[in-house]
């Protein structure tokens, strides 16, 4: 599988592959095939991943880009566009990124024992991710605010 090869030479890590959960015979997918790779990076190497996939959308996203709880994503068409070489037994693919912005001590929230209701204030709203992508990337939302 290629696509596999791309995120690996992206991220460094070996990608974990997902399978289809049913078939689907318009678009050709067969139960428990493979049909996708996803690949979780955190810390330095994932902001320096999600900058090399802003340049080509030019620091520029749109407000419904970013979700209600502090998230947001973006799609590109090709992955060459990365600045990897064009290898042409591996092909073109297009990539989607999803950014998941928390505070510390989320956890509390999400652990099995004693997990806890997270105050609002504690929360990451999508006022709060909007700032942080402007302040990181020096990027620009366009679109509707609200």
């Amino acid at each position: 599988l290629e696509f596999r090869r791309v995120l690996q030479q992206i991220s460094g890590q070996e990608p974990l592959l997902s399978k289809a959960r049913y078939t689907l015979r318009s678009f050709g997918i067969r139960r428990n095939e493979q049909i996708a790779a996803h690949v979780t990076v955190r810390g330095a190497k994932a902001v320096e991943i999600i900058e090399r996939g802003l340049k080509v959308k030019e620091f520029e996203l749109k407000y419904q880009n970013f979700s209600k709880d502090g998230n947001f994503g973006f799609g590109i068409d090709e992955h060459i566009d990365l600045g990897i070489k064009y290898d042409p037994s591996t092909g073109i693919y297009g990539m989607d990124f999803y950014v998941c912005l928390t505070r510390p001590g989320r956890r509390v929230q999400r652990r099995k024992y004693k997990a806890r209701r997270l105050g609002v204030q504690h929360k990451v709203h999508k006022d709060d991710a909007i700032a942080w992508f402007e302040q990181t990337f020096d990027g620009i939302v366009s679109g509707k605010r609200r």
